[in-house]
C-alpha cells in the first residue's frame, strides 16, 4: 500500500504494475478449467474475437514466430478445439476456426474468471468496492493512452 497521498508517477507505475500483474496471475490460476496453457488460451481467444485466421495472422497477433504458433495450433487441433478450413481466395493457405468444443472452452473460461472475481469482490467491504469502481475509468483511460 502507498502512504504517499500524491505518489510520483514512477512509484505509482511500479505499484500498479505489481497489483495488476498479481490480479492477472490469480485470475489465470483460478479460471483455467481446461488446463490449457496461456499461449493456447490466447490463440483460442484470438479466433473467438477475430474469426478465422491463418497461422501467420495468429502469430503476428500473439507476437510469436509462425513455427511456435503452428505447434500451438497443432495441439489445439488434436484436442478438437479448432479445425482447418480452406482459405476463400488462396488455396495455398488454411484458416483455423474454433469448433463447438473450442467455443465451449472459451465460455467456461470466461465464466470461471467472472465467478472467481465476483466472489473476491464480494469479500471486500462496500467502501473498498466503491473505491475500486471509482478507479475503473482511470485505469481504462491509462490503458487507452
Amino acid at each position: 500500500m502507498m502512504a504517499d497521498p500524491d505518489p510520483f508517477p514512477d512509484a505509482l507505475a511500479a505499484d500498479l504494475t505489481m497489483a495488476v500483474g498479481r490480479l492477472l496471475r490469480r485470475l489465470r490460476a483460478e479460471a483455467n478449467p481446461s488446463e490449457l496453457n496461456l499461449s493456447q488460451m490466447g490463440a483460442l481467444a484470438r479466433l473467438e474475437q477475430g474469426g478465422p485466421m491463418t497461422t501467420a495472422d495468429l502469430a503476428r497477433a500473439e507476437l510469436m514466430k509462425p513455427q511456435s504458433m503452428g505447434a500451438i495450433l497443432a495441439s489445439l487441433e488434436q484436442e478438437g478445439l479448432i479445425e482447418r478450413q480452406p482459405h476463400p481466395t488462396d488455396r495455398r493457405q488454411v484458416y483455423f476456426v474454433l469448433t463447438e468444443a473450442g467455443a465451449a472452452v472459451r465460455t467456461r473460461h470466461r465464466a470461471a474468471k467472472r465467478d472467481w472475481l465476483v466472489r473476491a469482490l464480494a469479500e471486500l467491504d462496500p467502501d473498498a468496492r466503491r473505491t475500486l469502481a471509482a478507479a475503473i475509468p482511470i485505469i481504462q483511460q491509462v490503458g487507452e493512452t
